[in-house]
């Protein structure tokens, strides 16, 4: 709603002006323009009329003013020209609401709404309903099992995600119609519906159906100026009409950013377009830069990790107001199938990365460990292996044989049945 620049919001009707009065004090507090309030005449009686008096309703729409909640007030079901003259001789000498200044804080919603502040340290994204993320998702919807997905996603808010990824990209499935099926199924459930969703496609058209279907202000995963920057400021600018906030890709022309010098140009670049050119807010933009499988044994990756997070905290300093993200699964990618050395791999990243900028990303709610429960030496190992550093810079090494000893032990467990 805030990217229409509206005039003036607020509330009429209701139950009268005292029941009107807390949701009035909240709203009030969020709203940066004017506010306003025509309540009734009170609660109606047993034949649909009202019985309170017009100065009862004027001394209890009054209470609005010297709380300093409304900038304009009027009457609603039960009023007449006398109520309305009682209510001008009650708050004419009452000074009018002061409008205060766009809230820096990015503002989310569902069917309730999510503020990001200093309060929550990290945002997670649950990213298990993405075909591309999870096999179990995926055969779910190839096989038309909507109902086994959408159970799917509640387990991820169940499970502490904040934010629910939905990515139902693959080549087989019509995109277009199945986002549009997915949402609406996940949003008549009210666990599912209460968190903001995070439309998520590579393709343009996905996320316009995606963004059609949901209630609030969503989120929209990703524009990018691999395209240049003409189609980048069209895709921002339509995604502003929607009101959605939007994760913008550490991808230009060149191709995908790995070093830090790329990952903060092409921010640096995008930024400028999305504030001067679209106006867009600063805190609706987040910024994935690019997290990069590590410890592949191949030299070139090893630093990939260091260079995510050096990066986040150069773009947080030299674009006020965004937000850093990123896929944390593609970190660990070269360990597939050893899922706890991934998700301690995944922890410890997030350890140093939130402390450097990182303040949101798509993780598989519910199975971060903590840090300090990592055992040892396993959690040395993984600060030098996300580090990129040790005293002998034989790290990658010592994680690669720490892995294949532990698929090794994982296949004997398996082939004894113990697995």
């Amino acid at each position: 709603m805030m990217n229409a620049k509206p005039f003036c919001i607020g509330f009429n009707c209701a139950l009268g002006a005292t029941q009107m009065y807390p949701f009035l004090q909240r709203l009030a507090g969020l709203a940066h323009m004017n506010v306003h309030a025509y309540p009734n005449a009170g609660l109606p009686n047993a034949m649909g009329g009202y019985d309170e008096s017009a100065d009862n309703f004027a001394k209890n729409a009054k209470q609005f003013c010297i709380d300093g909640l409304i900038n304009m007030i009027g009457g609603c079901c039960g009023t007449t020209p006398d109520y309305i003259e009682a209510l001008w001789n009650a708050v004419k000498d009452v000074p009018r609401r002061e409008l205060q200044a766009p809230s820096p804080k990015m503002m989310l919603s569902g069917m309730q709404e999510f503020i990001h502040g200093d309060h929550i340290p990290f945002i997670n994204v649950g990213e298990r309903c993405n075909i591309s993320g999870s096999a179990k998702f995926k055969r779910l919807i190839k096989n038309d099992q909507y109902d086994a997905a959408i159970a799917v996603a509640k387990e991820q808010v169940e499970n502490g995600a904040q934010i629910l990824d939905i990515n139902l990209d693959d080549g087989l499935i019509d995109g277009k119609k199945a986002m549009t099926r997915f949402i609406r199924m996940a949003l008549s459930d009210p666990d599912i519906a209460k968190v903001p969703i995070m439309v998520d496609s590579s393709k343009f058209e996905v996320i316009e159906a995606g963004l059609q279907n949901c209630q609030g202000k969503c989120v929209v995963n990703s524009i990018s100026l691999k395209g240049g920057e003409e189609e980048f400021i069209a895709h921002a600018r339509k995604i502003l009409v929607y009101g959605a906030a939007v994760v913008v890709m550490a991808f230009d022309e060149q191709g995908q950013a790995a070093t830090v010098e790329d990952k903060v140009r092409i921010c640096k670049r995008a930024y400028k377009i999305l504030t001067e050119t679209v106006d867009f807010p600063p805190q609706d933009i987040i910024f994935d830069v690019n997290i990069l499988t590590i410890a592949t044994g191949m030299s070139e990756h090893d630093n990939y990790a260091v260079n995510f997070i050096e990066a986040s905290t150069i773009i947080r300093k030299e674009c006020p107001g965004v937000h850093i993200s990123g896929g944390l699964s593609n970190l660990s990618f070269g360990f597939r199938g050893l899922n706890d050395l991934r998700e301690a791999m995944h922890c410890v990243f997030l350890y140093h990365a939130i402390a450097k900028g990182m303040d949101m990303g798509i993780v598989n709610a519910g199975l971060i460990p903590i840090y300090e429960d990592i055992p040892q030496p396993l959690r040395d190992l993984l600060d030098q292996v996300i580090l990129n550093k040790s005293p002998n810079m034989d790290h990658v090494e010592r994680v690669i044989k720490y892995a294949e000893e532990e698929k090794e032990r994982l296949d004997e467990l398996k082939a004894s049945g113990g697995g």
